[in-house]
């Protein structure tokens, strides 16, 4: 039964496999003495067969035990660090949202007693977002390096030659450092606003010549919209300082103006209805977090005096409530029969030359009919 099976597996090797192992079946000088091998006329016989087949074998155990399990160790390495990654990215992810979460909970403990111990939820979707951002940015890098180590890798297992694709992808990246220096700028300037929640979608902040309510984030450019609709688009390595208006509380600055007969205590009754009539407005309401503060006298001019007063507010509420205070305040000013002196001033425009002439003749005429007149009578 032995023949017709290692005829049956001769006819399945191609010819290449069986001259290869006839080959590394060549006697060496120092080996013992061989019979002269058949004339390549003649059929194979069983013994060659089962010596090609035995030296197949050895071949295909050779690089399973060598090669082979060298190259399933680094797939199955990759595999593992990459889960590790995976695993200590989200952790760290999970970690910068619950650091914020808990400066937002310490300062809203401190600022009003109705947001004490809640999380907000626009604050906590935003947090998520960034989490998620973080995350998946990391994840994308983490795997791309990782997997494109492993190629090379096993690329050197099974024999290839890398030295000109490592030459020429070492000066494609020096290529492409030079003249992606600005753009990677930009990617790394976001990466950083996302991870430090500098702004996100919804803040009014101030970069610059850029002003208005962020609309949306990306990791290389910002987009923000003005007060009159212009749609800005800024790229993130470009933004040097920011000022965000809708992060933590906000401060409503009022330089109210007195005359100077009005005391101390009328000026702070006047303030003080001014900030109970705003409170009546739900919508006011929740955003005062604090009574007034009366700092001061910040000016006096030759008109009144200027007293700077401040209303903390909730965050980006501080422009609404600004004005509504004002409103209430001029109203307050009339109820309590106080009034701030104003200037006048007198324009006097010069007449147009012709125009002048002209009345100039006029009453140059009139005068000469009166004097007829007078000389008649």
């Amino acid at each position: 039964m032995t023949a017709p099976l290692l005829l049956t597996l001769a006819s399945l090797l191609p010819d290449r496999a069986l001259s290869a192992a006839a080959a590394t079946q060549t006697p060496s000088p120092s080996d013992s003495p061989q019979p002269t091998p058949a004339p390549s006329g003649s059929p194979m016989t069983v013994d060659d067969v089962q010596r090609s087949v035995e030296q197949s074998a050895s071949t295909g155990l050779d690089f399973l035990t060598g090669t082979g399990l060298r190259v399933a160790f680094i797939i199955l390495a990759a595999v593992v660090i990459t889960f590790v990654a995976r695993r200590l990215i989200r952790r760290f992810a999970r970690s910068i949202a619950e650091g914020h979460s808990k400066r937002e909970r310490n300062q809203s403990s401190g600022s009003s007693r109705s947001h004490a111990g809640a999380v907000d939820a626009a604050a906590r979707t935003r947090r998520a977002q960034r989490s998620t951002t973080v995350g998946s940015l990391l994840q994308s890098i983490a795997a791309i390096v990782i997997w494109l180590l492993t190629t090379l890798m096993v690329l050197t297992e099974l024999g290839f030659d890398l030295a000109p694709i490592l030459a020429s992808a070492g000066i494609a990246g020096i290529a492409l450092g030079f003249g992606a220096q600005t753009l990677v700028k930009d990617y790394l300037a976001g990466f950083f606003i996302v991870i430090e929640d500098q702004f996100g979608i919804g803040d009014d902040i101030d970069v610059g010549e850029a002003i208005g309510t962020v609309e949306e984030v990306g990791l290389r450019t910002t987009k923000i919209r003005s007060l009159d609709g212009t749609l800005w688009h800024v790229r993130n390595g470009e933004i040097l300082r920011v000022g965000n208006y809708s992060q933590g509380f906000g401060n409503a600055l009022l330089d109210l103006p007195f005359p100077y007969d009005a005391d101390e205590e009328t000026v702070t009754t006047v303030i003080t209805d001014s900030a109970d009539a705003l409170r009546q407005i739900p919508r006011y309401a929740e955003a005062m977090s604090e009574a007034p503060t009366i700092m001061g006298v910040q000016e006096i001019s030759g008109e009144a005096i200027t007293i700077r007063v401040t209303i903390k507010t909730e965050p980006g509420q501080q422009f609404a409530v600004s004005r509504a205070f004002r409103g209430e305040f001029k109203q307050q000013m009339a109820r309590h029969g106080l009034t701030v002196p104003w200037s006048q001033a007198v324009i006097r425009t010069m007449p147009d030359p012709q125009t002048a002439s002209r009345r100039g003749s006029e009453r140059a005429a009139a005068a000469q009919r009166s004097d007829d007149e007078e000389t008649t009578t």
